[in-house]
């Protein structure tokens, strides 16, 4: 019984083998490796011809449209600091305090010299007056009127000379108010309170003018030459940035120096954009990408980056022919735009382009339209 009942398994389970290997040796298409009348599923593309603009992208720095010193213009002891490190600031707000007193007493002196010097150039004249009808008369000698004619010269000259010094007093007081040259963002404090300042010399701080904003970037030789040759104010029709979360700058901006050569060491033109930035979203010294647009460019197609493949022979594709079958076709790609491809050439408007399940697709596979399939 027990014999009986292995003989019974055994020929079981050669009857699975023999139905196995039967259904393996199945016959399948040598082109394809896959069985007769199979027919993959996949996505299509109709191509169709659009126009793009045309574009470059370059890492940019951006930078104040004005970067101020700020330096007293007379010495002395700093008495006080007015405004806050990183704050905005006006043109014209005080920044800096240097004690007065030694310019007011300079200023209460030279006052005093000039109302001396016009005390003298008054008593000169009244003299001169005097004299000149004597000397009418010829009472008195053409040398004691020369002489007093002289002396209201140098009486005129003296009195102009202390008007200048109780200008540059009244000057040099206003100047102890260190004031903020243009609106902007201030910065360090470099001196402390109390510290002595020299004129003209000691750096207290430095202001950037942060609206508009500026951005310094580059191009070489042969990403001028796919903008369509050098740039200038004039042939550039749009300027964007692109900030490092990824995300577009809201303000177009607009190119307001272009180096007239390219630069030996570099072999790039330099370029400066200029931006709006009210908001101070943008601050100096940050990288971003500066996106110039010159035209657009008519009659090219713009594919999936999947649907591109590469090979030894180049980037190509795959159409579908009039028998609805895979045919490889060799493309000329030429930017990116987004994620897609710009394609440049090789393809004709109408033809079916294959964008998925691509990894399964040979040369002469019958395929089929699966809309929005994937796999």
């Amino acid at each position: 019984m027990q014999k009986h009942f292995l003989s019974s398994r055994f020929i079981l389970l050669f009857s699975f083998l023999l139905l196995s290997l039967s259904s393996c040796h199945k016959p399948q298409d040598q082109s394809t490796g896959m069985p007769p009348n199979f027919v993959l599923p996949v996505s299509m593309l109709e191509a169709t011809p659009t126009s793009i603009p045309i574009t470059a992208e370059a890492v940019g720095q951006t930078e104040g449209a004005k970067e101020v010193e700020i330096r007293p213009r007379v010495g002395g002891i700093l008495l006080k600091r007015k405004y806050n490190e990183g704050s905005s600031v006006k043109a014209g707000q005080i920044l800096f305090v240097i004690d007065p007193e030694p310019y007011k007493i300079a200023l209460n002196q030279a006052r005093a010299q000039y109302n001396q010097s016009l005390a003298r150039a008054e008593q000169a004249k009244r003299e001169k007056n005097r004299l000149e009808s004597l000397i009418e008369s010829q009472s008195i000698s053409q040398r004691e009127f020369d002489n007093a004619t002289s002396d209201e010269s140098i009486s005129v000259a003296a009195l102009a000379q202390s008007r200048a010094n109780l200008k540059q007093a009244e000057l040099n007081l206003s100047y102890t108010n260190v004031t903020a040259p243009v609106d902007g963002i201030s910065g360090r404090f470099q001196f402390s309170e109390g510290a002595l300042v020299a004129a003209n010399t000691s750096l207290l701080s430095t202001l950037a003018q942060i609206n508009p904003i500026w951005v310094r970037f580059s191009f070489s030789d042969n990403e001028l030459k796919q903008l369509g040759g050098a740039l200038n104010e004039k042939n550039v029709q749009e300027v964007s940035i692109i900030l490092s979360d990824g995300n577009e700058y809201a303000k177009k901006g607009k190119i307001n120096f272009a180096a007239s050569e390219i630069n030996p060491t570099l072999g790039t033109q330099e370029l400066r954009a200029t931006f709006e930035n009210n908001e101070r979203q943008i601050l100096p010294g940050q990288f971003v990408r500066v996106r110039v647009t010159t035209g657009k460019k008519d009659g090219v197609f713009v594919l999936p980056q999947l649907a591109v493949l590469n090979s030894d022979q180049g980037k190509f594709v795959f159409v579908v022919n009039e028998k609805n079958q895979a045919t490889p076709r060799p493309v000329m790609t030429g930017e990116w735009k987004g994620k897609d491809w710009v394609i440049l050439g090789g393809l004709q408007a109408g033809d079916k382009v294959i964008i998925d399940n691509l990894i399964k697709v040979r040369p002469g596979m019958p395929v089929t339209h699966m809309p929005n399939f994937k796999k």
